[in-house]
């Protein structure tokens, strides 16, 4: 069995398929799924396929370009937010990286502009690869810096 690594409450990712470097990231044991700030997100039929379209941040964040994404490779998910209540959300699956390692993710694409954080990582992400330390912050960072 791979050793686990420590992460702190607050993590920097990379998600390279959209181009997003070292954004931050709440960690979060409470939620399962993990999920990334999505404003616009629509289905559509582009040469008799289902897409879906999307952008990711908020307009305000500091990383936010504006890009809108298209993948094929997504479906919907039932899932309650933070104030207990069901929605049905998109669900997409992406390349993360962290600790110089990248591995799949699900994501489902969610309005968190009321969130301190755009992205959360949840249990899914986190199982079989991390143990959460809440005394830290941004070790995959830090652990970036130190092995250059």
């Amino acid at each position: 069995m791979k050793q686990k690594r420590i992460i702190g409450r607050r993590e920097k990712i990379t998600l390279p398929k959209w181009g997003l470097n070292l954004i931050s990231a709440k960690v979060d044991t409470g939620a399962y799924t993990s999920s990334i700030h999505c404003e616009y997100a629509e289905e559509k039929t582009i040469k008799g396929e289902k897409v879906l379209e999307f952008r990711l941040l908020p307009s305000t964040h500091i990383k936010y370009t504006g890009e809108t994404f298209q993948t094929t490779n997504y479906t919907q998910k039932k899932v309650k937010n933070s104030f207990g209540q069901a929605e049905i959300r998109y669900k997409i699956i992406t390349k993360v990286l962290m600790f110089g390692e990248e591995f799949e993710a699900e994501f489902t694409l969610s309005d968190r502009s009321k969130m301190r954080n755009a992205i959360l990582i949840g249990r899914k992400t986190l199982k079989g690869r991390f143990l959460v330390d809440v005394d830290q912050v941004n070790l995959s960072h830090h652990f970036k810096k130190t092995t250059r």
